[in-house]
């Protein structure tokens, strides 16, 4: 009586045939039995029992048994009665408990190249582990916001730039210099999808910087505030 519970797809598991001949019955009485079960736990069936077969070694032909869990043959064994079905019951337990401690148990390599693959594998992860780490550093420095010190230059540098482009407007007003105002600060949101620049990170930084030195007012922008000044020529 050997491989009462056997391992199946990470899972200690036995079949009707193996039950049915170490509990003495006919096979067709085990898989009876457990089509009667099926109708009564038809929602967890396929938790406890799947359909397989095997080849009968006299006539080659494949038949049908069903493959069921320590929960299955724990059901099944229910309707079995008597001392010596009682003994048999205590035989699957055990070899159900040490089948599962065996899948529970990692097994250590035992050969040269086998500790040689252990130890590639060890170091692939922790390189893998590092790469990760560095990511989520790179990506939590990316995304802290813009220093109280970079913020105070960037707004330096748009007024600085704004002043710069206004000079080829002549004198302007402060109503002409709100237009040149928010064409820059909607060029920053548009080029960072941030709302405000107080929202800026520090991956923007760089970009923004770039932006700012390059930055020249839309041709819309360009026209508002020429028109605006004609306006005030009108007016005088």
């Amino acid at each position: 009586m050997t491989n009462l519970v056997i391992m199946k797809d990470q899972q200690a598991v036995t079949s009707s045939l193996q039950v049915a001949e170490t509990f003495g019955k006919e096979h067709k009485v085990v898989l009876k039995a457990i089509d009667e079960l099926k109708e009564g736990v038809a929602q967890n069936y396929a938790d406890l029992f799947y359909e397989d077969t095997y080849i009968h070694p006299q006539n080659k032909q494949s038949y049908r048994q069903v493959i069921m869990n320590r929960d299955g043959f724990t059901l099944l064994a229910m309707g079995f009665t008597g001392q010596k079905a009682l003994q048999f019951k205590l035989k699957y337990i055990e070899a159900f408990n040490q089948m599962e401690k065996e899948i529970q148990q990692p097994k250590l390599p035992t050969s040269q190249r086998q500790l040689a693959m252990l130890a590639l594998s060890a170091n692939e992860e922790t390189n893998e582990r590092v790469d990760v780490i560095e990511k989520e550093v790179a990506d939590l420095k990316d995304n802290q916001k813009i220093g109280a010190d970079d913020y105070g230059y960037l707004s330096r540098r748009v007024h600085q730039r704004v002043a710069e482009v206004a000079k080829g407007f002549g004198k302007i007003t402060k109503e002409q210099r709100g237009k040149l105002y928010k064409d820059i600060n909607s060029g920053i949101k548009q080029i960072t999808g941030v709302g405000t620049r107080s929202q800026l990170r520090e991956k923007h930084y760089p970009m923004v910087i770039e932006y700012i030195n390059d930055w020249e007012p839309s041709t819309a922008t360009k026209t508002v505030v020429r028109q605006m000044s004609l306006d005030l020529n009108d007016i005088a």
